[in-house]
């Protein structure tokens, strides 16, 4: 079974101290019990789980949460201070006592629920059974609590052996950097040097193809010159030629050309 206790405070004496404490077996909305008790008189009843369901349709609301309102109303107690307002109503001998529970709005309240409970014949067996409650509760909140400092504690020495482990790969990683920069630096400078001779070779060549360019370009020029020489001399002799023959009588220039009369002549006067 499961059980809760609270601390409440009733709206006609908010100084008035009432411990309520609620139990049910499975769900809520299957029925509960209400224990209520001032330290001097104390009261006990049931709510069924037809009451709950003839509650939730008399306000017109689903019951599941009709069944979380009520939790919110019984069950968190100091979570829901000032969210909702209790009120209780006894007659003179203290043996009946009503009890109600609604919702605080900001315009006025609307009730929850209202449960008639019966005076405990035996107060101190109530209260007895209250703080065994109350001692249980907080063995189980120092267990817990031992607990979750033990787990606190191993998280604690987790962190720390991971934080070394960081520190220790941060420097690895730091060192690894520092070496692959170096490497880096060593592999880029060989790069610079050849890249350095390649322009250097390069540039010799280009200035060995100039040079040849030139010396090509020297000797062709030459070469025409001899030839347009050559080409020269040769028409000036043509000419020179063509000048002597014409200068000259045809008779003394081609001697096929001469009259047979004047060989004949000729021929004559050498005997």
């Amino acid at each position: 079974m499961e059980k809760i206790l609270n601390r409440i405070h009733l709206v006609s004496d908010p100084e008035a101290t009432y411990f309520l404490q609620v139990s049910w077996e499975k769900d809520l909305g299957a029925g509960f019990g209400i224990l209520l008790s001032d330290g001097q008189f104390s009261w006990t009843g049931t709510v069924s789980e037809a009451e709950i369901s003839r509650e939730a349709a008399d306000m017109e609301m689903n019951k599941e949460k009709y069944v979380e309102e009520l939790k919110k109303a019984l069950v968190t107690g100091e979570e829901s201070a000032g969210k909702y307002n209790y009120l209780i109503s006894r007659d003179q001998e203290n043996v009946v006592c009503q009890f109600s529970y609604e919702r605080s709005l900001k315009d006025g309240s609307f009730r929850l629920g209202s449960v008639k409970l019966q005076e405990v014949l035996s107060p101190a067996k109530v209260v007895k059974e209250l703080i065994g409650y109350c001692l249980d509760s907080l063995g189980k909140l120092q267990a817990k609590n031992e607990h979750l400092q033990r787990e606190n504690e191993r998280l604690f020495s987790n962190w720390s052996d991971a934080e070394t482990r960081l520190e220790k790969c941060v420097e690895a990683k730091e060192k690894l950097e520092a070496d692959l920069y170096n490497r880096f630096i060593l592999v880029l400078n060989e790069k610079k040097a050849k890249i350095r001779n390649l322009q250097k070779l390069l540039n010799e060549a280009k200035e060995s193809a100039a040079d040849a360019k030139c010396t090509r370009d020297g000797i062709t020029a030459t070469q025409m010159v001899i030839k347009r020489e050559n080409d020269y001399d040769a028409s000036t002799d043509e000419e020179s030629e063509s000048l002597t023959q014409a200068s000259l009588p045809s008779d003394l220039t081609w001697p096929h050309r001469r009259h047979p009369a004047s060989i004949l002549w000729i021929g004559t006067w050498k005997h």
